[in-house]
C-alpha cells in the first residue's frame, strides 16, 4: 500500500539527558548549589532539546508529560492532588510524626480549618512537594518517612507508590504535564501528552489506615481525570496517550469489566484517546482492550508478536492500532525486515489507521549511541539506543509508506547486514562455557548440609552476638574515591598507585566500622563503579559503555553492560580486596558480590538465547569466585539479589518455570563452599509475598530486606510464612538524607520478634551506603547500633517464646 499514510510515533523518551543533566541539576539544588529557578531551566532545556530531536527524527507526534523530576507515577499524584499529609506543607506535627500512616495524625487535626484531613486534595503543590515525597523532608526540616519505593512491572526503573485513604477525593492541582503540552505546541511540535490511567494508578498504589479497597476510589478519582483532559484540550492537544499496562496483567473480573464505563466516560469531543498497552501481551484482556470506546490502541509486539494477527482481525473498522515492534527495553538493534514484515501484513488489512512506534517508552534506554568511541565496531554495530530506536521508528514508516526511498532502503540493507553477522559471530559462542553448562548436576546446586547444621558450624565460627549488625555492602562513595578511579582508567595514575589508593580507602572504611562497634564489617567497595557493571567488566561476554545511562529511580541513574555472548570469569576479581580487608580486622568481613539473577536483569541482555541458559552461565562464573573467596579466608560471603522479584513474569502461569531457573542460578553461584561459610543474600524494594517460598528455596543462611519505607510491611511474607534461615529485616532507608530514630529501629526489630525467633534476627540498614555522606552514614549507624545494644539488653536470656510474647506486648 505504498503511499498510504502511516503515523510514526513515540511512548516517551529518557529524561535524564545525554551526560545525565537533569540528575546533576537535581543533585545541586539538594545541596543548595542550584536555585530552583537554575533547576527549572534545565528541565526545560533538556525538554526542548528531546522534542527537537524526536521532531528532526521525523516523528509524526512527540510525547509530552513524559518528562518528570523525580518519577512520572510521582507527578501524576501531584497532578491529581494525591499528597500524602505529611508531605505538604501545611502539615501539622502529628502527620510528621506518625510517618507512614497519616490517618493516624486525623484526630488530632479534624476541626481545625487550617490544616487538611488525608483524604482531601492537596492544592497547594510546588517542586519541593514531589522532593518531599521521594526524599522523606518535610516543609519544617523535620524527618518524615518517603512514600514507598517499588519496581514499575518487570523493569528495573523504581516508581513512588501511591498512598489512598478511605473516601478520599481528588483534584487538579498540579500543571506540569500541561504547561509541558502547552509548551511544546507553543514551539511549533505536534504532541500527544502521555498520563498514566486511572485504572493502572489505583492498581498500582496501596491503601493506608482504614482498612478498605482502593477500587472503590474510582468514581471519585475520574474528576480528577476530566479535568486533567479538558486542561489538555484547552491547551491544544488533538491526541492523548493513557496507558494502562496492567492491561497485560492477571485481573481480577471487577477491574477488568471496569475499563469500558471508564473509558466512556474519559471520551472528549476535543481529544482522541490512545489506550497504551506494554511489557507483555493482552491475554484474556483483549476483548475488552479492543471493545474500548477509544480513538487507538497500542500493543506492545516485540514481548508479545503472536497478538498482532488477532488484534488487527479483531478490532474495530474506526479504531488506531499502534503497533510497538522496536524494543524500547534493549539496546538490540531492530532487524527491519523482520519488522517490516509484520507491520505489511497489518498494513494490508488496516491501511490508514496503522501507526508504529517502539514497544514501550524509551525510558528504559540510553539516549545515543553515536557517543559510544569505545564499543567494538562489530558489536557497536548491532546496538540502537533512543535516538536511534526513534530512527527506526521513522525507517519501518518510510520502508511502509515510500519503499523505494533510498535512505530507507539504505538502513534496511544495513539491518540486514548486522543481523546476519551477529548470528554468525564468533564473539558470541564459546564451547567450553557450553560444555560447562551441559555438565551441571543436581548436587551442584545443594549445600552439604540443611541450614541448621550450618548454623550451628557458622556461630561457633563467628560468635556473633544477638541482633548481630551489618550492613549491606557500599560505603559513601566521595569525590575522592570517584577522582581516583578516573584517573585511573584515563592513565594519569599507573596501576599500584591505584591499588594504594584504594587500600587506603579500605582501611579507613574498616576502621570506621570497629569504631562504630559493627559486627560483620564490609570493605566498603571503593574500587567499585556499580554493583552490576564492575563485575561485568571482569567476566567475558560482557561489553561496556561510555554513555549508556538510564534512569533507576530520582537522580540514581546506572550504566548496565551488555551481554552479547557466553559468559564466563578469567580471572578472580574481588578476591585481593577481600582478603586484604580481612587482614585488616579480627572482626568477620563479608565478601560481596551481585548474584546470577541480578546481573542478568540489571544488564542488557542477548535476545538470541533463554535468558535462564545465560542465567546459568553467569552463575557458574560466580561460582568459581565464592569458592576463591572462601579460599582466600572470608567466612562471610554476600550474593545479592535484589532483582529476582522484578523478574518475575507479569502473569501467573509463567511464574514457576522462571522461579525453578532463578532458584537453581542462586543455588549453583552458592552451593561450592563449606557448611561455616555462611552465605548472605540481599533483596530491596519488592513485594515478597508472592515467592516467599522460592526466598526459601535459595536456603541463605541470612537474607537482609528492605523494611523501612514500607512501614514493616514486607516483613510480613517472611513472618507469615515462618521464614526457617537468618533475616535482617533493613531499619532504617538510606535513600533518605534523614538520620533515623533509635526508637523507630528498635520497635520495627520488636515488631519481627513478634513473629520471628530473636536469634535469627539482624539488624542492618535496607541498602547500600554509597550514595550517601559520611556525617549522615556514621550518625545512622551510630543509632543503629545503639538499637541493637538496647535489644541484646532487653532479650539477653530468653527463650524465643518468651521473647516474642514481650515483642508483642511492648509492640
Amino acid at each position: 500500500m505504498s503511499g498510504t499514510s502511516v503515523i510514526a510515533h513515540n511512548l516517551g523518551f529518557p529524561r535524564i539527558g545525554a551526560d545525565r543533566e537533569l540528575k546533576k541539576a537535581l543533585e545541586a539544588y539538594w545541596r543548595g548549589d542550584l536555585s530552583r529557578e537554575g533547576l527549572e531551566a534545565a528541565g526545560r532545556e533538556l525538554r526542548l532539546a528531546h522534542w527537537k530531536l524526536q521532531a528532526d527524527s521525523g516523528l509524526d507526534l512527540i510525547p509530552t508529560g513524559d518528562f518528570a523530576w523525580y518519577d512520572q507515577v510521582l507527578t501524576l499524584s501531584a497532578t491529581l492532588g494525591n499528597i500524602p499529609l505529611r508531605h505538604r506543607k501545611d502539615a501539622p506535627a502529628s502527620a510528621v510524626a506518625h510517618t507512614h500512616d497519616d490517618a493516624a495524625c486525623c484526630a488530632h487535626t479534624q476541626g481545625s480549618a487550617s490544616h487538611a484531613a488525608p483524604g482531601q486534595p492537596c492544592t497547594d503543590v510546588d517542586l519541593d512537594t514531589l522532593f518531599r515525597v521521594a526524599r522523606g523532608r518535610a516543609p519544617t526540616g523535620q524527618a518524615t518517612t518517603a512514600s514507598d519505593m517499588t519496581k514499575w512491572f518487570d523493569t528495573n526503573y523504581h516508581y513512588l507508590v501511591p498512598e489512598f485513604h478511605l473516601g478520599q477525593t481528588f483534584s487538579l492541582s498540579w500543571r506540569q504535564i500541561i504547561d509541558e503540552t502547552a509548551d511544546a505546541i507553543a514551539a511549533g511540535y505536534a504532541v500527544k501528552p502521555v498520563i498514566l490511567g486511572p485504572l493502572s494508578y489505583l492498581w498500582l498504589g496501596k491503601e493506608k489506615g482504614q482498612a478498605f479497597d482502593r477500587f472503590d476510589l474510582l468514581q471519585n478519582l475520574l474528576p480528577a481525570y476530566e479535568q486533567l483532559l479538558q486542561a489538555l484540550a484547552d491547551v491544544g492537544a488533538s491526541w492523548v496517550q493513557i496507558d494502562e499496562p496492567i492491561l497485560v496483567l492477571d485481573l481480577p473480573a471487577k477491574w477488568q469489566q471496569a475499563f469500558e464505563n471508564v473509558y466512556h466516560r474519559l471520551q472528549h469531543k476535543q481529544l482522541k484517546i490512545l489506550v497504551a498497552t506494554y511489557f507483555g501481551a493482552l491475554g484474556e484482556n483483549l476483548s475488552t482492550a479492543v471493545n474500548l470506546p477509544v480513538a487507538g490502541l497500542h500493543i506492545d509486539a516485540v514481548r508479545a508478536p503472536e497478538q498482532v494477527l488477532t488484534l488487527v482481525d479483531r478490532l474495530s473498522a474506526h479504531k488506531i492500532l499502534s503497533i510497538g515492534v522496536v524494543d524500547g527495553r534493549n539496546i538490540w538493534r531492530n532487524d527491519l525486515g523482520k519488522s517490516l514484515a509484520v507491520l505489511t501484513a497489518a498494513q494490508e488489512r488496516l491501511g490508514e489507521r496503522l501507526w508504529v512506534a517502539p514497544s514501550c517508552s524509551l525510558l528504559h534506554s540510553p539516549v545515543d549511541l553515536e557517543r559510544e568511541e569505545k564499543l567494538a565496531a562489530d558489536i557497536k554495530s548491532w546496538l540502537a539506543f533512543a535516538k536511534q530506536k526513534v530512527g527506526e521508528v521513522v525507517a519501518l514508516k518510510t520502508l511502509l509508506t515510500r519503499p523505494f526511498d533510498a535512505l530507507a532502503q539504505e538502513a534496511l540493507s544495513s539491518s540486514n547486514a548486522a543481523a546476519q553477522a551477529r548470528r554468525t559471530s564468533s564473539l558470541i559462542h564459546n564451547p567450553a562455557v557450553q560444555a560447562r553448562l551441559h555438565a551441571v548436576k543436581p548436587q551442584d546446586s545443594e549445600r552439604q548440609s540443611g541450614f541448621a547444621t550450618r548454623n550451628k558450624q557458622q556461630q561457633a565460627l563467628l560468635n556473633l552476638p544477638l541482633f548481630p549488625t551489618t550492613t549491606i555492602g557500599s560505603f559513601p562513595q566521595t569525590d575522592h574515591i570517584r577522582q581516583t578511579r578516573r584517573d585511573f582508567k584515563q592513565g594519569a595514575i599507573n596501576e599500584a598507585e591505584y591499588q594504594n589508593r584504594i587500600r587506603q580507602e579500605i582501611a579507613d572504611a574498616i576502621a570506621r566500622q570497629e569504631k562504630l562497634g559493627i559486627d560483620v564489617l564490609v570493605h566498603g567497595e571503593a574500587e567499585r563503579n556499580d554493583m552490576v557493571e564492575y563485575f561485568g567488566e571482569n567476566l567475558d561476554g560482557y561489553a561496556f559503555t561510555q554513555y549508556g545511562w538510564v534512569q533507576s529511580y530520582g537522580s540514581r541513574c546506572v550504566k548496565p553492560p551488555i551481554i552479547y555472548g557466553d559468559v564466563s570469569r578469567p580471572q578472580p576479581i574481588t578476591v585481593s580486596w577481600a582478603r586484604y580487608a580481612q587482614s585488616l580486622s579480627q572482626k568477620p568481613v563479608k565478601g560481596m558480590l551481585t548474584g546470577p539473577i541480578t546481573m542478568l536483569f540489571w544488564s542488557f541482555v542477548r535476545d538470541d538465547q533463554p535468558r535462564a541458559t545465560t542465567a546459568l552461565q553467569i552463575a557458574l562464573a560466580l561460582r568459581d569466585e565464592v569458592v576463591d573467596l572462601e579460599s582466600a579466608g572470608i567466612k562471610v560471603i554476600q550474593i545479592d539479589e535484589p532483582a529476582i522479584r522484578e523478574g518475575l513474569p507479569l502473569r501467573k502461569k509463567d511464574w514457576q518455570a522462571y522461579l525453578d531457573w532463578a532458584v537453581k542460578a542462586f543455588r549453583i553461584s552458592a552451593s561450592g563452599v563449606q557448611d561455616e561459610t555462611q552465605i548472605h543474600t540481599h533483596m530491596c524494594y519488592s513485594e515478597f509475598n508472592d515467592i516467599i517460598g522460592a526466598i526459601a528455596d535459595l536456603d541463605a543462611d541470612v537474607i537482609t530486606i528492605e523494611t523501612s519505607r514500607s512501614d514493616g510491611e514486607l516483613l510480613q511474607a517472611f513472618e507469615a510464612f515462618k521464614y526457617p534461615n537468618d533475616i535482617g529485616p533493613g531499619v532504617y532507608d538510606i535513600h533518605s538524607p534523614n538520620v533515623p530514630e533509635v526508637d523507630t529501629m528498635v520497635n520495627l526489630l520488636r515488631r519481627a520478634a513478634r513473629e520471628l525467633p530473636v536469634e535469627r534476627l539482624w539488624v542492618n540498614p535496607d541498602c547500600g551506603l554509597k550514595t550517601r555522606r559520611w556525617p549522615e552514614t556514621e550518625a545512622a549507624l551510630a543509632r543503629m547500633v545503639e538499637a541493637a545494644v538496647i535489644l541484646r539488653k532487653e532479650y539477653a536470656g530468653k527463650s524465643s517464646a518468651k521473647a516474642r510474647h514481650e515483642a508483642a506486648e511492648l509492640v
